[in-house]
């Protein structure tokens, strides 16, 4: 039977970066959850109008589906915090605590690479759009850079999580993977 991760929310000590950064994805948290709040309510009114008054609507739909992605790319950082990612620990488990220690390490290196690469390739198409002034094809028309920068915004602060992550593991303020021996 699979049970809960022995994991906790990283560990920030008396650092004041730590702090910072933890303080930021926590608000990029609140933010998220606002987001799907809002999106819901968007959903309801949309339902009322099409339904119950037979309307028509026009930006409903492409501001729930903006909102859901925004809420999931800048709820990126807030998820980190707390370990809510898939967890596999089965092999940090089974090692000696410097293997364990060496693992988190490079995990953090590559996970710190790819979101580096991934923050990159993010802005590169935001200011694309913002430099062209795309415009969704709908009759909403919404500019798309204003969506598209949760692209950006979502992995430079999941990217500033994980380089936090990675100074608490340097600095033996978090225990590898979140495991305690």
């Amino acid at each position: 039977m699979a049970g809960q991760s022995s994991a906790a929310v990283a560990n920030t000590g008396n650092n004041p970066f730590l702090k910072a950064v933890a303080a930021l994805s926590t608000l990029a948290g609140w933010y998220s959850a606002g987001a799907i709040v809002a999106a819901v309510a968007i959903t309801c009114q949309m339902i009322v109008i099409r339904f119950v008054l037979n309307g028509s609507t026009v930006w409903q739909t492409e501001a729930v589906i903006y909102l859901v992605i925004s809420a999931t790319l800048i709820g990126l950082p807030y998820v980190q915090r707390l370990r809510g990612h898939v967890n596999v620990d089965l092999i940090p488990l089974s090692l000696a605590p410097r293997a364990r220690f060496s693992l988190a390490v490079l995990t953090q290196i590559l996970f710190i690479t790819i979101i580096a690469v991934m923050l990159w390739y993010g802005y590169e198409y935001w200011h694309f759009a913002w430099d062209r002034g795309w415009k969704s094809d709908t009759v909403w028309g919404v500019r798309l850079w204003i969506p598209y920068l949760s692209i950006p915004v979502g992995f430079g602060l999941l990217l500033l999580q994980l380089i936090a992550d990675f100074v608490a593991l340097l600095l033996r303020i978090d225990a590898p993977f979140g495991l305690e021996d």
